[in-house]
């Protein structure tokens, strides 16, 4: 119960520091959940219109994926924690003459990820998890503290996070995102067996 009132905390703190911000934008707050004492924890990019409407993340299309996921690692969401990178829908209007304005998903830009990786960063650090897999190149570049890193590159193997962001040993497993797979179907034998990898390191972390 230590870690729940913690994170509820944190969440709170959050809402509050983001309204002082952007004062003028309806920027819901969508916070992780699952089990505060997980061993694993995921991390994705951002709520998007789904995530807002039911304050969950990870619902709609990319849920069910990610539900696929969790089968294949035979987990259920209650085993583990969710959380994005930003807490906030990222958005972009589209306006065409005589239209009203279409609102639209987009990539989290550089100050809303700079704003978030610190509240991102105590949320795991309350949690306190072995393994946090990364999914996707926002999550994984946020975690790993660099800018360099690609997903394409590094995507399927364990490595470790820069040194003094977290309060523990813990080891960041990148993955593609469960949406890239929906829009780039080429990705699929890559990201089932890159889920696989996942699956075999915590069999074996779990016996060790």
């Amino acid at each position: 119960m230590h870690r729940e009132k913690q994170l509820e905390t944190l969440k709170e703190e959050c809402k509050v520091w983001f309204n002082g911000i952007y004062k003028y934008q309806d920027n819901l707050i969508v916070f992780g959940q699952g089990n505060p004492n997980a061993s694993l924890v995921l991390v994705g990019e951002a709520p998007g219109k789904q995530e807002v409407l039911l304050q969950t993340p990870f619902v709609g299309k990319a849920g069910e994926n990610l539900n696929e996921f969790l089968h294949i690692l035979g987990k259920e969401r209650q085993d583990i924690y969710i959380t994005n990178v930003v807490k906030f829908r990222p958005v972009k209007i589209t306006v065409q003459t005589g239209t009203i304005g279409r609102i639209s998903n987009r990539a989290p830009n550089r100050e809303e990820i700079e704003l978030s990786e610190e509240w991102l960063y105590k949320e795991i650090n309350i949690i306190k998890p072995d393994v946090i897999v990364s999914l996707g190149n926002i999550a994984l570049k946020a975690l790993a503290c660099d800018e360099s890193l690609s997903i394409g590159k590094i995507h399927g193997r364990p490595i470790e996070p820069k040194q003094g962001v977290f309060s523990k040993d813990m080891i960041l497993f990148p993955l593609y995102h469960p949406a890239s797979v929906i829009y780039r179907r080429n990705l699929m034998d890559t990201y089932f067996e890159d889920i696989g990898n996942l699956r075999r390191f915590l069999n074996k972390k779990n016996n060790d």
